[in-house]
Formats: structure tokens, sequence, C-alpha cells
């Protein structure tokens, strides 16, 4: 389900972000515009994006959603709407890809947390998934990537 995991360190990423707490039933019908909407922003202050959109949680509750919507950014973003600048935290962590429809990333983290156990290490709290596949550009969802990032415990 996922590819061999490594674990490595980050350097501090600043990002374009929009903040959101919503239950995890409504994450289907808040990310299309909220990506739409981020990337609109970037595009009417002339930002292109550094990197790939993603999603920055910040704990994992089985029924709620606390999370950004955020782009990589090469320099900060004049907050508008609900558009505003954020940043991933420089972090060791365990990393792999998932390959497959986005409905598989709930049983794909706890295995990349079995490895990270394996490994002696312990997960954080907060992790974020970067969307290596654009399903706009691929509908195709058993070629989707979605790169799982889960910061580890010193």
């Amino acid at each position: 389900m996922i590819d061999p995991p490594r674990i490595l360190q980050t350097a501090a990423q600043p990002l374009a972000v929009i903040r959101l707490t919503i239950p995890r039933h409504e994450i289907r019908t808040v990310m299309g515009p909220g990506v739409g909407e981020l990337m609109s922003t970037l595009a009417a202050q002339g930002i292109t994006p550094s990197g790939r959109w993603l999603t920055h949680h910040f704990k994992m509750d089985p029924g709620i959603f606390d999370f950004e919507i955020g782009v990589p950014i090469p320099k900060p973003v004049t907050p508008t709407g609900r558009v505003t600048n954020g940043a991933l935290p420089a972090a060791t962590i365990a990393r792999t890809i998932y390959r497959g429809p986005y409905e598989g990333l709930p049983a794909a983290w706890p295995e990349l947390d079995a490895w990270v156990a394996a490994q002696g290490r312990r997960p954080a709290g907060w992790l974020w998934e970067q969307y290596i596949t654009d399903p706009s550009m691929n509908p195709d969802p058993g070629t989707w990537q979605t790169e799982l990032n889960r910061p580890l415990v010193a």
C-alpha cells in the first residue's frame, strides 16, 4: 500500500494557507473550493507556488479535521479573505508515498505509524499530506500519489 518509508530532516517551509476546522465527512466538499480559492488568490498577487499543494493537519481527531489547505510559496502572500501566511516547521519526519485513491489514505497512515514504531520512534500529533498527482489532470485514482509526512517526537 505504501512505498518503503524513510526518515529525514525537513527545513521550515513558508506556505499560503486556508485554515479549516470541519466535521470529517465534509472534507470532500471543502477541499476543491479551498484549493481553488488559494490558487486564485496567489495568481491575483502574481505569486507562483514553489511546490505542490498540501494539507497540514494539526491534530488527529476521528470526527473533526483541524487543518490547513496550503501551498509552498517563495514570498509572503498579502492576506486576502481566508488566505493567509503559514508554515510547516522544520522537523525530523517519516516519509512515504501512498499510491491510489484518497479513500485508501485512512489505512495508509496506520501502516506508516507501524513502521515508525518498528524503528523505535514515536509520531508527533500532527502531519501533512502533499498531493503529487493532480486529480483534475489525471482522473484515474489508481494512479494518484500522495506523499505522507509524519513528524517524529525527538
